[in-house]
């Protein structure tokens, strides 16, 4: 019976230690917030934010000390320090909330992995020259020996010139950059390979959410760019915002969402791209006109505690001219939420936008959304089940990573 016990006592107290260990990650080492906005951060009992002053009532605080960089520190029952968190304060600006369809063309940093395949050698023998190296789908090739690889060609390039001799390869692995050796193996073709299937370049259409004057900033989609094969977020070294024509527009429906389908060859740049994050992508508008915006209507950004569940509008356009503002609700607020982009759950009640669209379609995320005259966020994601239901990213998250582009 005691040995029961113990071993209860035992896994009760693994199991607290488990939840710790889970909070103190979920404390982020950096945090960007707007002038006069609320830190609000869920912790566990003992666990206590400080500034340099004085505990956190409730570990939330009100920033009104003006624009600039301070420290808190994370400790525990205020006896052990565990972490410090940098807290930049931003002052609250204005932005052009955009709404167009534009495309997107992001060019990895180096080459991406995304397949693997047996090679059958000169000798018609089968070989898996990757085996037991630690490559996996999803990571990033960076470097070959002393070559740095950009490009698909560079990677076929530099393998050839090895004429079967074993390569030193660098790879990026869940963001930690790792070697190992390859040697590759004659084909049939009379080329040398590793069996790797790699990209270098992804292209689509999103909607542009925000343009911000002051510096030249937009965002776009809400979300990242992920490799379809891999599901991976695409690691970038430059990207190109153009416009571009809507060719089809597919409804959705219950099971098979819609989508948006549009061309980009042969159009105009609007500006360059320098950040794929999931909570969207980030760049420099270098072509003003090219983003067909009216720069009057400048608008504040709301924190997440000035957004009220009700009516809303979103702007999109899906008729290749100026954005349209259709309305939907705002059916739940997830203001503790900074780990995703499932901030808010949103529904298009606009009946002239469900009959051309069904509700929420592909091409759609980027969409801004707006209450009372303030831009509040942009739609991310869409219900397969139920189209004209969806999920938004709030504003202020998108603005915050806009700001860590310069």
């Amino acid at each position: 019976m005691k040995r029961y016990l113990k071993m209860l006592l035992l896994v009760f107290f693994l199991i607290i230690i488990f939840c710790y260990t889970l909070a103190i990650g979920k404390i982020p080492n950096k945090i960007v917030l707007f002038e006069g906005e609320n830190i609000s951060m869920k912790t566990l009992l003992g666990l206590e934010i400080k500034n340099t002053v004085e505990t956190l009532s409730n570990n939330e605080e009100k920033i009104n000390d003006g624009i600039g960089n301070k420290k808190l520190e994370v400790s525990l029952f205020d006896i052990f320090k565990i972490k410090d968190v940098d807290v930049n304060i931003i002052p609250r600006t204005k932005v052009i909330p955009v709404g167009n369809i534009a495309g997107v063309k992001l060019y990895t940093n180096g080459v991406l992995v995304v397949g693997m395949s047996e090679i059958e050698g000169e000798d018609n023998k089968k070989y898996k020259p990757y085996e037991n190296t630690g490559i996996e789908e999803g990571d990033t090739i960076i470097k070959v020996n002393d070559t740095h690889i950009n490009s698909t060609d560079d990677l076929i390039e530099c393998v050839n010139m090895s004429n079967g001799k074993e390569v030193k390869i660098k790879y990026l692995h869940d963001e930690e950059t790792k070697e190992c050796s390859i040697t590759p193996v004659k084909s049939m073709d009379n080329e040398y390979k590793l069996g790797l299937w790699v990209r270098d370049s992804a292209a689509g259409v999103g909607t542009v959410t925000f343009y911000e004057p002051e510096t030249k900033i937009f965002g776009a989609l809400g979300h990242g760019i992920t490799d379809i094969d891999t599901n991976e977020l695409v690691n970038i070294s430059s990207g190109e915002f153009v416009t571009t024509r809507i060719l089809n527009i597919t409804k959705g429906e219950r099971g098979n969402p819609g989508k948006i389908q549009g061309t980009i060859e042969d159009q105009t740049k609007i500006g360059t791209i320098s950040k794929n994050t999931r909570f969207g992508i980030y760049g420099t508008v270098e072509n003003l006109s090219s983003l067909n915006i009216d720069t009057s209507k400048e608008m504040e950004v709301a924190t997440r505690d000035e957004i009220k569940k009700g009516k809303a509008t979103i702007l999109c356009s899906l008729d290749n001219g100026k954005a349209k503002e259709y309305e939907i609700e705002i059916e739940e607020i997830y203001k503790d939420n900074n780990y995703n982009n499932k901030s808010m759950e949103i529904k298009v009640t606009d009946q002239e936008l469900l009959n051309k669209t069904g509700g929420i379609i592909q091409g759609m995320s980027g969409s801004p959304i707006i209450q009372n005259g303030k831009f509040i966020g942009a739609i991310t994601h869409v219900l397969v089940n139920e189209p004209e239901e969806g999920y938004g990213v709030f504003a202020d998250i998108m603005l915050k990573q806009s700001k860590e582009v310069n």
